[in-house]
């Protein structure tokens, strides 16, 4: 029989690419994601990851389960949801940023009314900083955002690299002023882009701002500018310069998820339903 535990280790691994941050985002130990993976194995007698000291890679066999598997997760959070959802009622305030907004936030939000009717959801979207000192100040309820770079407040949902993006004509001229396109304000990726370049050698010069992920990726589609997104927000139209190139590297991004210091029982299943959707068999995506 196959157990859930081990299924959604199986899934966490096969998403994270790896071990260790599976294990992160399952908020468990290394050594358990992999015993539980070595029990799946054992139970489908059959190897599911090829594994180097370097990476681990889903099988033959592994590929043919991991669809099966999310849509197990699938129904049994779906039924465990509708079983444990109390009768909630009150008003929800949920910050988030665009990349998060732009993905698959409608499902999740739509996930939680079905269960909570009760629960009316105000939505803000905005950049990190100044959605996390609304959430400080009580103006919010949850939020999910970026997290700044060197702090570990706020519940780890997931980890992806950052990376240069311009247009897929974009010349890069390394020996001129590097024209970057960047958020208006304490933005995460904003900061992270500065403090890598003036930790390099090169010149460069803001010729663009956006309060929006839309703007400065418009920027970078119209060939104005190169801009640092998550890899995930790097669309058709653009391309990845890498520090082949001559770009300096850019951190890794973490998303996670903020609750005021004492949430509400909707404020709560609302924090437990987003962070179910990104952990689980399908992670938001922009």
């Amino acid at each position: 029989m196959l157990e859930f535990e081990l299924l959604r280790a199986f899934v966490a691994v096969a998403d994270c690419g790896g071990f260790h941050r599976a294990a992160e985002r399952l908020n468990l130990t290394q050594s358990t994601v992999s015993q539980q993976i070595k029990r799946l194995e054992l139970v489908t007698e059959r190897p599911l990851f090829r594994r180097t000291t370097r990476s681990v890679a889903l099988t033959d066999d592994g590929e043919m389960l991991l669809g099966d598997a999310r849509r197990l997760l699938q129904l049994e959070e779906a039924a465990r949801l509708r079983l444990a959802a109390p009768r909630l009622s009150g008003t929800v305030r949920l910050g988030v940023v665009e990349e998060i907004a732009g993905g698959s936030l409608p499902r999740a939000l739509g996930r939680f009314a079905a269960l909570h009717p009760g629960v009316k959801l105000e939505v803000q979207i905005g950049v990190s900083a100044e959605l996390i000192e609304h959430l400080n100040k009580g103006r919010l309820d949850v939020v999910f955002a970026k997290r700044p770079l060197g702090t570990s407040r706020g519940r780890l949902v997931w980890r992806e690299p950052m990376v240069w993006a311009a247009a897929d004509t974009f010349d890069l001229v390394l020996d001129s002023a590097l024209p970057l396109a960047l958020y208006r304000e304490r933005s995460v990726s904003r900061e992270a882009a500065l403090a890598a370049l003036n930790d390099s050698e090169l010149t460069w010069e803001i010729v663009y701002t956006s309060p929006s992920l839309t703007g400065v990726r418009a920027a970078a589609l119209a060939g104005l500018a190169i801009t640092p997104l998550p890899a995930s927000a790097v669309v058709a139209g653009l391309r990845i310069i890498g520090w082949e190139e001559g770009l300096p590297r850019l951190p890794d991004l973490e998303f996670a998820i903020y609750e005021k210091a004492r949430p509400d029982k909707a404020a709560a299943a609302l924090a437990a339903t987003l962070l179910a959707l990104a952990q689980g068999p399908s992670r938001p995506t922009i």
